[in-house]
């Protein structure tokens, strides 16, 4: 089961490692207590527009950036057939069933394919 915060943390984590930075830094740099960014990080706590945009701004990556790719691994999970949300009424989970035939070949298989279609529909627009 895949959650929005744990996905947004995982994301954030990624960054902060890849530019080898420590909790520590950002937090500072961030303006936000190293125990709250730490539990933002493991998807135990929802962070607010004002905190990520203040973490993003630390970590030098645009919101949209962040938001692109938690946005693309949800696609993934739900490409998956993962339930993506916790604790929400059976009418609104999503459904186990396999995706009609029609529908399928809507969906691109890869991330590739689902950012050279976001790349698309923003150009249309």
């Amino acid at each position: 089961m895949v959650l929005l915060r744990g996905l947004l943390g995982d994301v954030l984590r990624q960054l902060r490692l890849r530019q080898g930075r420590t909790l520590r830094e950002v937090s500072a740099a961030a303006r936000v207590s190293l125990g709250y960014l730490s539990e933002v990080e493991r998807g135990q706590k929802e962070a607010s527009s004002e905190l990520l945009a203040s973490i993003c701004k630390a970590l030098g990556v645009p919101l949209s950036h962040v938001l692109r790719e938690v946005a693309d691994q949800l696609a993934l999970a739900e490409l998956q057939h993962e339930p993506v949300m916790a604790g929400a009424p059976e009418h609104e989970r999503l459904a186990d069933e396999r995706i009609d035939e029609t529908m399928s070949e809507s969906i691109p298989a890869t991330p590739e394919g689902i950012a050279d279609e976001f790349r698309a529909d923003m150009v249309a627009a």
